[in-house]
């Protein structure tokens, strides 16, 4: 996995995040997956197909889920319901339309799946043949999973 795909990813994640929520987050050391991860409790899933394919994944708990919806929103929400999901839509949203602009100014062309909200207990995401990059990037708010694997084609 070459870096200039990952780098686009975890420079918007840090820089939206910081944004958004108007909180200093921090980047944790990053760790590269070649097998299934689990996924912490919500997950939004963006594919990329085209020069660059594969997938970008925004793992979290659900309390950080909870945590970042309230304050994205400006009110105290403590059930996960449809606000929430689209709250948490609209921050990967915003986080993969930076990073895929930077993409397509360094030439790559691509298409962008839209956003899908994953929730549960237990689950795993698996590549076939494609690393992972993990980007642990925590706040007051919680702890996010920036989870990369793309590839050229």
């Amino acid at each position: 996995m070459r870096v200039e795909y990952i780098n686009p990813f975890v420079e918007s994640s840090v820089s939206v995040l910081k944004e958004v929520l108007n909180l200093d987050v921090q980047r944790e050391q990053i760790s590269l997956k070649s097998k299934a991860i689990p996924v912490l409790e919500v997950a939004v899933i963006v594919g990329l197909v085209g020069q660059v394919e594969g997938r970008v994944l925004f793992d979290m708990s659900k309390e950080t889920t909870l945590n970042i919806a309230s304050r994205m929103n400006e009110e105290t929400i403590t059930e996960f319901d449809d606000l929430t999901k689209a709250t948490i839509t609209e921050l990967g949203n915003m986080i993969t339309g930076r990073a895929v602009t930077k993409l397509s100014e360094m030439g790559y062309k691509f298409d962008v799946t839209p956003p899908a909200i994953f929730t549960g207990q237990n689950m795993e995401i698996s590549d076939i043949e494609i690393e992972s990059l993990v980007v642990p990037i925590v706040s007051p708010l919680g702890r996010i999973e920036i989870n990369v694997a793309l590839r050229e084609k």
